[in-house]
Parts: C-alpha cells; sequence; structure tokens
C-alpha cells in the first residue's frame, strides 16, 4: 500500500541539467558528458559534492571546479546549467497525489546559492509536505540517512513509499530500504509508472 510520493526536483520537475551541460560542453569543445563524469569522480569528495553538502562556498566551489576540470570549466559556469524548465504535467500529478491523500516530499541536493527567486519554483516547493535540502542538512542523496530522515518526517515506513529520481545511483539506497523506486527518464514514462505503482490516473 503506497501512501508517500518522494521526490527528486532537478530532472524530475524541471528538464534535465545534463542538457544544459552538454551545450556547455559543446561550446567550450568539450567531450560530451565531460561535467557529468567528472561529477561522478570521487563522487563523496569533490567539489560538488562539498558544496551541495555546505562544506565549501561558492567561490571555493567556482576555484576548485576549476582545478579538477584542468582548467576547462569554472564552477559558476556549471551553476548557471543546474536548473532547466519547469514540467507543469508533473506539478498537476503532485496536485492529484495531494487531492488523493498521498504524502509528498521533497529530497534534492542543491546548493546554497542555485535556487532561483521565480515565483513558480518557490510555490512548487511549498507543495510538499517535507521539503529536505542538501544545502541545508548537510548531507546528500545517495547518503541512506537522508531518505530515512524523509521517512521519519513523513511519518511512513519506506515500504509504503515510492521514491522517484533521474539518477540510477540515487535509488538504489531508497530500494534497499524497501521503497519501490522509478528512474526518470521522460514525463510519459515517469507518469505511467507513478500511476501503475499508485492506481491513480495521472496523465
Amino acid at each position: 500500500m503506497i501512501n508517500a510520493i518522494i521526490w527528486d526536483f532537478g530532472g524530475v520537475f524541471t528538464s534535465s541539467p545534463f542538457e544544459a551541460f552538454n551545450a556547455l560542453e559543446a561550446e567550450r569543445g568539450l567531450p560530451r558528458d565531460f561535467i557529468r563524469t567528472l561529477n561522478a569522480t570521487n563522487p563523496d569528495t569533490n567539489a560538488w559534492a562539498q558544496f551541495e553538502s555546505a562544506r565549501i562556498s561558492a567561490a571555493e566551489f567556482d576555484a576548485l571546479f576549476l582545478e579538477e576540470s584542468g582548467g576547462r570549466v569554472r564552477g559558476r559556469d556549471v551553476m548557471d546549467c543546474i536548473y532547466g524548465r519547469l514540467r507543469p504535467r508533473m506539478v498537476a500529478a503532485l496536485d492529484a497525489l495531494k487531492a488523493a491523500g498521498m504524502r509528498n516530499g521533497l529530497i534534492t541536493n542543491n546548493v546554497a546559492s542555485d535556487r532561483p527567486k521565480a515565483l513558480e519554483l518557490d510555490a512548487v516547493f511549498a507543495r510538499f509536505d517535507h521539503v529536505i535540502e542538501s544545502s541545508k542538512a548537510g548531507i546528500r542523496k545517495p547518503d541512506p540517512r537522508i531518505y530515512a530522515l524523509m521517512c521519519e518526517a513523513l511519518d511512513v515506513e519506506p515500504a509504503h513509499c515510492v521514491f522517484l529520481d533521474d539518477l540510477g545511483v540515487n535509488l538504489k539506497p531508497a530500494r534497499a530500504m524497501g521503497m519501490a523506486t522509478i528512474k526518470v527518464l521522460s514525463e510519459d514514462q515517469a507518469l505511467a509508472d507513478l500511476a501503475a505503482l499508485t492506481g491513480l490516473s495521472l496523465q
């Protein structure tokens, strides 16, 4: 019995930042997925990981990412790529799940300075029963503690949760805890998978 949905934000409620990364790479003449590969190298201690868990400042991230990239990309350029276009159908699905009595939580890996002040994003964040931002919690996905914190905040057992994320590495700990998981590849696919798990029409 599913009674709680736990969501990622970037790449789920917005278009994937990887698209913007690829555009930056093409502009700089870098190999495709250069930034994504760099962020996956030493994933617990690299510049990206330290920035998302609030261990370094924006200025330190800018310089450290430049160093890690071999002088090819500054951290501030990567920051400009993080947020994509909002996906209204995903927001509508969130509203439908709330109306059906489902509890909804958001776990997002972010940094203190990366969230735009656009009213539409603030309005989406306000819809959740609980929000955990890595930049405030000091831990980030895929650390299992962040999923446990969300279950405690929502007062649900993992076995009664669905977790959606666009990165497989973030789904593994949730699945190990007993959650149903959905890897978001597209809006259509994610909504169909979520409808199948909840028994609700979300298209």
